[in-house]
């Protein structure tokens, strides 16, 4: 066991054995090196001003991801290198490429916002793409600027993101992937004491025996929401359990079935889920920004059990199964049974979520998901509806529908799956009768979202709106964005 937190920063490896259990990057940067040029914002990984780059090593490469410091915990970026913004001009003063092009195309404007976009890009950059413009606009999702800067940002990303790297850091790649080769360990991670304490298990099993050990310790994947917790609930959290190095992000295609770790994030795990159905590509395009994806994690949302989680509806709709491990005993479920009422879920102390099975779709099923929000990009859903019908000779031998912000949990609308039963797909009136059964489904809230009408109207419009869909098996008379045709027409997205 090691007693040590180690990461690199410019091109130095920094060791820490003092870290408190619920340390921030941000705070580390700012208090500690005194890095102030990465700012703090909204403190709830919504408005990228903390955006800084987190690179680590992705089949065989440095791969640079935007991260929202100020919902990132210090003990998530154990072995891998901090990039942030003071870092980026060459030491003679010479601007990177992309603050090159912020000036240029005088993209800044109050400046308040203008290193976390610089941050984003410098990740763009790095990825080696030519982008285009709605490639990054998806990437700037993340970042919010209030001075309707965003012309000029995207023109100073287009000029500079031209696909091949050639500044400091990829000339110094290889040297980079050395050092972070040198920081990769399979010893358990381990500093405080048994009151207090930042752990960060090398494999399951030792997760398993740790957090058997301490049953009310917090189980940090992503950090999107336990973050919050700590920098607007400002809960104290004595012990932290960091899962990112447990083994628990390997991801698994089989002819029949995804098998996801329960650590996979959603940036890995997208072409995994695409493959699947192209709407969970653009439910994912849709779910956070780049910061959110690059370390939130598809487990995470599930056992959180958030009634609002994009994911869960997607995966139940689809009949996905979880597993569950409390020290050497695992048991499987299917994933509606997980949730049991608000802030309850079916977890024994001691007991975490490992894998999640999602059945790929047959060749007569068809499915359809639909996030419904106040804001295009990176809002919290007001409604999430997914379905997913079996056909025979045009006819619904059996459909799965579930919906997120419609009760206290994810659930599944039994009785609208009753009324469709046997229904033609060319009987637009057994449609109806099925989104009517809806209001004996959910009796749904009123909030600052939506209030109970609207949901339960727009509920029953999607419903309806899936089987046009299936129906005419064309996307192009309901959608301006999502098109599952590809990208077709001005308004439409890959």
């Amino acid at each position: 066991m090691r007693n040590q937190l180690r990461f690199l920063r410019k091109g130095r490896v920094v060791e820490m054995t003092d870290v408190a259990p619920a340390a921030t990057v941000l705070d580390y940067l700012r208090l500690t090196e005194r890095a102030c040029g990465t700012k703090e914002g909204c403190a709830e990984g919504d408005c990228g001003a903390c955006t800084i780059a987190v690179g680590s090593l992705k089949n065989g490469r440095v791969e640079y991801q935007p991260v929202n410091s100020c919902i990132q915990l210090l003990g998530q970026v154990e072995g891998c290198e901090i990039v942030v913004v003071d870092d980026l001009a060459e030491e003679q003063g010479a601007l990177h490429p992309v603050q090159s092009a912020m000036v240029k195309h005088h993209a800044s404007q109050c400046g308040f916002c203008t290193p976390g976009f610089v941050m984003t890009l410098f990740c763009l950059y790095h990825s080696r793409a030519r982008p285009k413009r709605a490639d990054v606009t998806d990437w700037l999702a993340g970042n919010l600027c209030r001075c309707t800067g965003y012309r000029p940002i995207v023109a100073a990303a287009l000029d500079s993101c031209t696909g091949k790297a050639v500044d400091g850091y990829a000339e110094r790649e290889a040297e980079t992937r050395s050092s972070l080769l040198t920081l990769r360990s399979e010893e358990d991670v381990f500093l405080g004491n048994e009151q207090s304490f930042l752990a960060m298990p090398a494999s399951v099993e030792s997760l398993a025996g740790l957090y058997a050990r301490h049953q009310g310790a917090v189980l940090v994947s992503g950090a999107t929401d336990v973050g919050l917790w700590i920098t607007k609930q400002l809960r104290d959290l004595p012990k932290i359990i960091c899962l990112n190095r447990a083994g628990l992000d390997k991801i698994e295609e089989t002819p029949d079935a995804l098998i996801l770790g329960a650590a996979a994030t959603y940036a890995d795990a997208k072409s995994a889920l695409a493959s699947i159905d192209p709407d969970l590509r653009e439910l994912l395009r849709r779910l956070g920004g780049k910061q959110i994806r690059a370390t939130g994690t598809v487990g995470g949302n599930i056992a959180n059990g958030s009634p609002i989680g994009d994911m869960p509806p997607a995966l139940i709709a689809l009949g996905a199964e979880i597993e569950l491990r409390r020290g050497d005993a695992m048991r499987r479920m299917a994933l509606e049974d997980f949730f049991i009422a608000y802030g309850r879920q079916d977890r024994a102390p001691g007991e975490f979520l490992t894998r999640i099975f999602i059945p790929r779709l047959r060749a007569n099923q068809r499915f359809r998901c639909y996030k419904i929000s106040k804001r295009f990009d990176q809002d919290i859903s007001a409604l999430m509806g997914a379905f997913r019908f079996e056909l025979h000779e045009n006819a619904i031998a059996g459909a799965r529908i579930a919906f997120g912000g419609m009760a206290a949990t994810p659930k599944r609308a039994a009785n609208a799956e009753a009324a469709l039963a046997g229904v033609s797909l060319a009987e637009p009136g057994g449609w109806h009768r099925a989104g009517r059964a809806l209001a004996e489904d959910f009796t749904p809230i009123s909030d600052h979202r939506a209030s109970s009408v609207y949901r339960l109207q727009t509920a029953k419009a999607l419903l309806i709106k899936a089987l046009d869909e299936v129906a005419r098996d064309s996307t192009h008379e309901t959608r301006l964005v999502g098109l599952r045709e590809g990208a077709v027409g001005r308004f439409a997205q890959a």
